[in-house]
């Protein structure tokens, strides 16, 4: 057959806040159908009544616009294979079921649950493969009217051919799976609802979907949807068997697989700190796969241009957050200063703002900004960086004041209080040479002198450059805070 257009899928279950983990799989897909100008199919996997909301829902519509990431088909866009919500596809799931079932695919299976328990355990001690031992695949008239009688609902198990199925991953390379070690296994549960098993396959299928890129949890999974696509193409259901490609696990501390309760896996987290977009995806891309030995930090067209699913790796990756947050500092700096301003507005408004809205000076802001930007990891970190210019006093750090207002603070307080009195107050310049000279006069190098100013001023030993900081607070008020500082040293 003829290769195809590029068609791949992203299909998240809208249960709870989307995790890094899924970011991931959403970005290499997104990734992969640009680089191949393709198409993104986003589905929604939302047959699970019990723990899909639609509140999910709305959060993962918002998490993709927020990412940056469109699709070509899907909620809000739509497209030839509505709909898009397994929530909204039910009858054709029972209608494929029903046509597995005729043409002899699949078959009704009575187990209970206890009787499979007890066979598994004895299969395990025998040391044999503990799946499904196919018990019900070929019962007589009689046997099945015994089981209806007894009250009993069966499953639909789909029937494995008794064939060794080899396919190469696109990650991962050649791999085989015997019979014995790929049971039949269920499609729908007895009160008639469509299992994962079942839907996923056929909506690839019906949605021409070429390429399955998905996590490697799914790995064990794949050899049990290659036959259901043989299955699926010999009823005329699909066209062809995609191309699968298995993402490595992503790792959290303590080398365990990061999961949804992982605090560091949360979306909401990073974009409730201030990561960027881009800082963020250029981080996770680099969870499997790397533009280049020598460059970690690039822009999404870079990535887009570059990708190819066959050059990720298939080893574990794990999350560093230092690392994640560094790139994503790497991206702050990227920005122009204008577009910086804009961003980092949530953080310099309530409910973040520790300043009433009347104290914010734009002015101040816009100058101060220039500084600020080199020094972030997160635009969240602006608001602490920029407080002691809109409150009217410092939020002084206990530690930092007393890392800082050693013995003879007072004396250098005063020295530097009166060189810069007489400095040039419209030159970041004037005021360095001010403190650098009251330093001097106290046998000090300008980084011990500068500390206690520091701390005086913004209340911590950390921070934006200092003689900058004080040409925007201004004479006035820092004059008034080593005043403040010079009375609580004096008490």
């Amino acid at each position: 057959m003829a290769s195809a257009p590029v068609r791949v899928r992203f299909c998240p279950s809208p249960t709870g806040n989307p995790h890094v983990g899924l970011v991931r799989t959403a970005l290499f897909n997104w990734a992969f159908a640009r680089h191949h100008q393709g198409t993104l199919v986003f589905r929604i996997e939302d047959t699970d009544a019990a723990r899909d909301s639609e509140e999910s829902y709305e959060q993962l519509l918002d998490a993709m616009r927020w990412l940056g990431f469109d699709w070509d088909e899907g909620p809000e866009v739509g497209g030839p294979h509505a709909p898009y919500r397994q929530s909204q596809r039910m009858d054709i799931y029972a209608d494929v079921a029903a046509r597995l079932l005729a043409a002899g695919h699949a078959y009704h299976c009575y187990c209970s649950q206890a009787e499979l328990d007890t066979r598994r355990e004895a299969a395990r001690a025998a040391g044999k493969p503990s799946g499904y031992d196919g018990h019900c695949r070929d019962l007589t008239d009689a046997q099945v009217e015994e089981y209806k009688a007894q009250g009993r609902t069966p499953i639909v198990r789909f029937r494995m051919p008794d064939e060794t199925i080899t396919f190469t991953d696109l990650v991962r390379g050649e791999l085989t799976f015997t019979p014995e070690n790929v049971p039949d296994y269920g499609i729908v549960r007895a009160n008639g609802a469509p299992l994962y098993t079942l839907v996923n396959p056929v909506d690839d299928a019906l949605m021409e979907i070429t390429h399955v890129l998905r996590g490697e949890d799914l790995l064990s999974s794949t050899p049990r949807q290659i036959a259901l696509y043989k299955a699926l193409i010999e009823l005329g259901v699909a066209r062809r068997i995609p191309e699968f490609g298995h993402l490595p696990y992503v790792m959290g501390e303590g080398n365990k697989k990061l999961s949804k309760r992982d605090p560091e896996s949360s979306l909401n987290l990073y974009r409730e700190r201030g990561f960027l977009p881009e800082g963020l995806l250029n981080y996770l891309s680099l969870l499997g796969w790397s533009l280049s030995a020598d460059k970690d930090v690039f822009t999404v067209d870079e990535m887009v241009a570059a990708f190819d699913v066959t050059d990720v790796q298939p080893n574990p990756a794990r999350f560093d957050l230092k690392k994640c947050e560094a790139i994503n500092g790497d991206h702050i700096r990227l920005l122009d200063v204008k577009e910086f301003t804009e961003r980092c507005t949530p953080w310099l408004r309530a409910p973040f703002a520790p300043w009433p809205p009347e104290a914010f000076d734009e002015s101040k802001w816009q100058a101060i900004a220039p500084h600020a930007q080199t020094r972030l990891k997160v635009l969240s970190e602006i608001t602490e960086n920029v407080d002691f210019l809109f409150l009217p006093e410092p939020v002084t750090d206990e530690a930092s004041w007393a890392k800082a207002m050693k013995e003879g603070s007072d004396a250098l307080l005063r020295t530097a209080r009166e060189k810069l009195e007489s400095a040039d107050w419209t030159s970041a310049d004037s005021l360095k040479e001010a403190v650098l000279a009251a330093g001097e006069a106290h046998g000090l190098k300008l980084g011990k002198a500068q500390a206690p100013v520091r701390v005086a001023v913004t209340g911590r030993t950390v921070g934006l450059p200092l003689f900058e900081s004080l040409e925007v607070l201004g004479k006035e008020k820092t004059l008034a805070r080593i005043d403040a500082a010079l009375a609580k040293l004096a008490a």
